[in-house]
């Protein structure tokens, strides 16, 4: 049965093969103090999962200096086979001997689960997406260079990468831990079948579960007619969402598509899923937040017009028929994103430099001899 916990669910502390929270025997009420979350390792690191922005010719100079570097150090370097296959590394003869030294790996084919003990991504915040949808249970540390366009994830710099990297390989770092959702999509209709009285019985098709690091989106699709859909929480009917649709996320997401449909941002450690209407049919319908623990789902509602359309991050966009439903929890295992600095001052820098918040000229300071008036 599911455990109910005023915090929800309690992540894990280990991430890959070998990384580690590093404990704090003061932690109040089982959540730690974010600033006291460092990364730490049980054995050494060996192996390194290096993510590269696809068809993106910018980041082909640093990819081929960061991968140099870590063979340097005898580290086990993995790149997806589709990054290599790149005519320009291909055709770049002083690198061949590096890419001999590759592992490789296909997505959605090859389990690098147990094989990562960190992750590089090079390229914007869709990296570091892609990288969670890579690990389906425990995440190794990502750490994330800024090179893409928003980067409001990935708070580091490629000028001094090295220095960079090796703290990271030393273990002294800090760390957050970004929450996930669980989202498993279920269809009654794949399974019918039609007993001796000819009543069609249905038997539950689960498509298995997937995790989502930013948000799932339940909208209207290409039809005209507004969304109609039914938001279950915890088995009780909360409220018909009649609009454009509703985006579940985490706190994460919370700065992503939720706070462009009228949501609050909220740091990556409160445990929390938020509900954000898109484009609702009613004027008091405002966005909510729930506890982290509770069980989301959401069903097409009976009178609905036409049927709904589901994406995960952004990907993997499919039909909701009626008789599907798709249920939302958060996950047991978050992603650890490697800090630059610690969790409350990156957050707050990336809120300045990526969406200009709370930016504005200053009023003028006034003398006491000048009339207020």
């Amino acid at each position: 049965c599911k455990q109910h916990s005023l915090h929800g669910t309690s992540p894990v502390t280990t991430f890959g093969p070998k990384a580690c929270m590093l404990q704090n025997p003061h932690a109040v009420m089982h959540i730690q103090d974010p600033a006291s979350q460092r990364l730490t390792w049980n054995k050494p690191p060996k192996s390194v999962l290096v993510i590269k922005k696809i068809q993106d010719a910018s980041l082909l100079q640093p990819f081929k200096e960061l991968c140099v570097f870590l063979t340097e150090k005898n580290m086990i370097v993995y790149v997806e086979r589709k990054v290599l296959a790149d005519p320009v590394i291909q055709a770049d003869e002083s690198f061949a001997a590096v890419i001999q030294k590759f592992c490789t790996f296909r997505e959605d084919l090859d389990d690098i689960s147990n094989r990562v003990d960190f992750i590089i991504c090079l390229g914007g915040d869709g990296t570091l997406l892609y990288a969670s949808s890579l690990f389906q249970k425990s995440v190794p540390p990502v750490m994330s260079f800024h090179l893409g366009s928003l980067g409001f994830l990935t708070p580091f710099n490629f000028d001094t990468y090295q220095s960079q990297v090796t703290q990271i390989i030393e273990g002294n770092a800090a760390i957050i831990l970004r929450s996930r959702l669980r989202v498993v999509k279920e269809s009654r209709e794949k399974n019918a079948r039609v007993d001796k009285k000819g009543i069609i019985m249905t038997k539950g098709d689960s498509e298995g579960s997937r995790k989502v690091l930013n948000e799932v989106v339940v909208d209207r699709g290409p039809f005209s007619y507004l969304s109609n859909v039914d938001l279950f929480l915890d088995g009780h009917l909360i409220t018909t969402v009649q609009g454009d649709g509703v985006i579940v996320s985490t706190p994460t997401g919370s700065t992503a598509y939720a706070v462009a449909a009228g949501a609050s941002m909220i740091h990556p450690n409160v445990p929390a899923i938020m509900i954000t209407p898109i484009c609702p049919h009613s004027l008091s319908f405002r966005p909510i937040v729930v506890p982290a623990g509770v069980e989301l789902k959401i069903m097409l509602s009976r009178d609905s017009r036409n049927t709904a359309w589901v994406s995960f991050d952004g990907r993997k966009r499919q039909e909701i028929c009626h008789g599907d439903n798709i249920t939302i929890t958060t996950s047991c295992f978050p992603v650890p994103s490697i800090c630059f600095q610690d969790p409350v001052n990156d957050w707050f820098e990336s809120l300045a430099q990526c969406l200009h918040w709370n930016v504005r000229k200053k009023q003028n300071y006034l003398s006491s001899k000048e009339d207020v008036f």
